[in-house]
């Protein structure tokens, strides 16, 4: 099938001036010597060759002019790719440059967030710093604070003491008296006594006569000397006491096995008179201090 773009040529012509070249050369042979001359001959054979080109040369102008259209479409095609390439190109600079300007959007958010980054780190390091600080001091407030405790713990403790120790001394004088609504009575006072301390974690206690000295958990009233051997309790002259269930001070007794003798009536008379000078163990520290 012809393409309708494809230029045509009018043939007619050529093929009239074909028929007059091969007319004429039918002249010339018709009218001229016989055989022909090579005049004739020459020229009968040259109207033949312009009458076949004159034939020829139509088809030879339109197979120029289709390949010449062909390749103004061709060219026209090629035209258009170039546009399309141009196209992708124009699209590749825009993605290109908007490329850019999203890297340049994220370096600067990037740096953003380094120097948010390295603030917080200064805000973190210095909040360290500030909570160490607080921390120091808070500790060395609360040691202030549990020495003040100690110390009016110990105090306290004195003053307890005393204060049991001359209910103690109450009661052996009461004993002494041997009048028995006395010696009720003191007895009574001296177990509430007893009871309010053990409420506090001070307990007072005392040796029974008959048991065996210990160096370790008693107290003899000749403390400057050594005890007898095998010696036993013959009475409780100070109560002794355990604070929290440590020992904070051995009872002072007198044992069986050592005679009275002036010094031990003098102890025991010192003792009567303030019990609470005997010393007292270091007060067991507070959990968790």
């Amino acid at each position: 099938m012809r393409d309708r773009l494809s230029p045509q040529l009018a043939k007619w012509p050529f093929f009239v001036g074909d028929a007059l070249m091969l007319g004429l050369a039918w002249l010339i042979y018709t009218h001229g010597s016989h055989p022909p001359g090579g005049s004739g001959l020459g020229l009968m054979t040259l109207c033949v060759l312009a009458g076949a080109g004159m034939a020829i040369l139509p088809f030879v102008l339109e197979y120029r002019a289709a390949v010449k259209v062909a390749e103004a479409g061709a060219l026209s095609s090629v035209v258009d790719q170039i546009g399309e390439l141009t196209k992708i190109a124009e699209q590749i600079s825009g993605a290109t440059s908007r490329w850019q300007i999203a890297q340049e959007a994220a370096d600067q958010t990037a740096d953003a967030a380094r120097a948010i980054a390295e603030r917080m780190t200064a805000e973190v390091q210095g909040f360290k710093e500030f909570m160490k600080g607080a921390n120091e001091t808070e500790k060395a407030t609360l040691r202030l604070e549990v020495e003040k405790l100690r110390r009016a713990e110990q105090d306290w403790l004195q003053v307890i003491v005393r204060i049991l120790d001359h209910v103690f001394a109450l009661h052996r004088a009461a004993v002494e008296t041997g009048q028995p609504r006395l010696i009720e009575q003191i007895t009574r006072f001296q177990l509430a006594c007893r009871e309010a301390a053990r409420r506090v974690g001070l307990v007072p206690f005392v040796v029974e006569p008959g048991e065996a000295f210990n160096a370790e958990k008693h107290q003899w009233v000749e403390g400057k000397e050594n005890p007898p051997p095998n010696a036993c309790v013959a009475e409780t002259v100070a109560t002794g006491y355990r604070f929290q269930g440590r020992l904070l001070r051995p009872p002072l007794v007198r044992l069986q096995a050592s005679p009275a003798s002036p010094s031990d009536a003098a102890a025991e008379d010192s003792v009567a008179g303030d019990q609470a000078q005997l010393p007292l163990a270091s007060a067991p520290e507070t959990p968790g201090t």
